[in-house]
């Protein structure tokens, strides 16, 4: 018994590993093999300070055996025993690690994951830190062509957002989504993010920009009939109609549609508080600032 413990285990690979008179190599791949048992035995026993220490070491040892994937492995079994301890800094920066070296090996997809991991774990107290993390891990995907793998990832960060009352910054996340399912063909999910980018600048009270997002968002070169002809562009033309003419009975009967019921939750539930604030003031506003921004040009008549 006394060989399979812990301690003693990561004893043993610590003077596998040291320099000496006696010892001028280091015996990496036996010390690794001893680390990842060493913390193996710390998790089961739920010492996880010691565990993720042994799991760093074990993540070293593949790296100098040139094996970074398992590398990584080890490195996000250190990330989940910090969650443990409640580190969030070190939550964070272990799974850095650990995507870093799933680049090493080419693997962009699990390079993603592990990002995405650490975001989910660092949303309640962390969240700007998660939606670093969400934004590289959609980057990752991005640069390698794996637009459609990160959906999930692009709605994450919207929520996250959203819970900051980031309004702005979440839409935005939206029409970055809308764009990336663009590159996939996928319309519906396309279409159905311009429709919540909207709802998003309305439930801001920024009128003005979701107009304009409707606009920008029906006019896209790439597939100019998708969002007017669908029923997520007909709703939003609908629901800014509806602003536009301050008929608050209207919108609370769009939003209760079944459209916008098929949104993601996160998105419906600001539909559904729909209309905030004044409209005919939000909308006046708009008008306003139209007016200022776009002054008669007497030169041109076209």
């Amino acid at each position: 018994m006394a060989s399979s413990d812990p301690h003693n285990l990561i004893t043993k690979a610590d003077n596998l590993t040291t320099l000496s008179f006696t010892r001028w190599n280091a015996d990496w791949r036996n010390a690794t093999i001893l680390y990842e048992q060493a913390a193996t035995g710390f998790r089961i026993a739920k010492d996880y300070d010691r565990a993720k220490a042994a799991y760093e070491k074990a993540s070293k040892g593949q790296e100098m055996l040139s094996s970074p994937w398992d590398a990584a492995k080890n490195m996000e079994s250190a990330a989940a025993m910090s969650k443990e301890l409640r580190n969030w800094r070190d939550v964070g920066d272990l799974y850095r690690m650990a995507s870093e070296l799933y680049i090493e090996c080419g693997r962009s997809q699990p390079a993603s994951d592990a990002l995405a991991k650490g975001a989910r774990a660092l949303e309640d107290s962390l969240p700007e830190e998660a939606i670093k993390l969400y934004t590289d891990a959609c980057t990752i995907l991005e640069e390698d062509g794996g637009e459609q793998m990160a959906f999930d990832l692009y709605r994450a960060a919207t929520s996250v957002y959203i819970k900051l009352e980031k309004y702005t910054d979440a839409a935005s996340f939206l029409l970055r989504l809308g764009l990336a399912a663009d590159k996939c063909n996928a319309t519906n999910s396309q279409t159905k993010a311009y429709l919540s980018a909207i709802i998003v600048y309305l439930y801001a009270q920024d009128f003005k920009q979701a107009e304009k997002c409707y606009n920008d968002c029906s006019q896209y070169v790439s597939r100019i009939d998708g969002f007017l002809r669908s029923d997520h562009g007909r709703c939003a033309s609908k629901l800014l109609s509806a602003f536009k003419d301050g008929d608050i009975e209207d919108i609370k009967r769009i939003t209760q549609s079944s459209t916008i019921s098929n949104i993601d939750h996160v998105i419906i539930r600001l539909a559904r508080k729909l209309p905030m604030g004044d409209v005919n003031a939000m909308k006046a506003h708009s008008d306003t600032t139209k007016e200022e921004e776009e002054p008669l040009d007497e030169n041109d008549l076209t």
